[in-house]
């Protein structure tokens, strides 16, 4: 985002919400916009993972991000793990950290 506006075309029936906390945004895409899938980046704490299985109960799909150099860092972040526990991720994609943009692992969780 750059003063408000989306620096990247994401499509005319998408929605960018800004200035407001991940969890809060969540919550307020539930209530009030109906989406289908939400998409957030650097997910981790308790209010975001709150929402994250709030929207996921309402049968929202998503794509989060979260900073972790393997399977194993992510389950040992208990926010993260409470997610994999109940079932609310399919799969873990870890990039590579040197070749960026490439994949390093794929594990399916679901």
């Amino acid at each position: 985002m750059y003063k408000g506006i989306p620096q990247n075309d994401i499509g005319i029936n998408s929605d960018v919400i800004n200035n407001v906390s991940k969890s809060i945004g969540i919550n307020m895409l539930i209530r009030s916009m109906g989406p289908q899938i939400i998409i957030c980046d650097e997910i981790g704490s308790k209010e975001d993972i709150e929402a994250i299985e709030k929207a996921t109960l309402s049968g929202v799909k998503g794509v989060f991000t979260a900073h972790a150099s393997s399977v194993e860092e992510i389950r040992q972040n208990s926010n993260l793990n409470k997610l994999i526990e109940n079932k609310m991720i399919q799969r873990i994609i870890i990039l590579d950290s040197i070749n960026k943009g490439k994949i390093k692992q794929v594990e399916k969780i679901v």
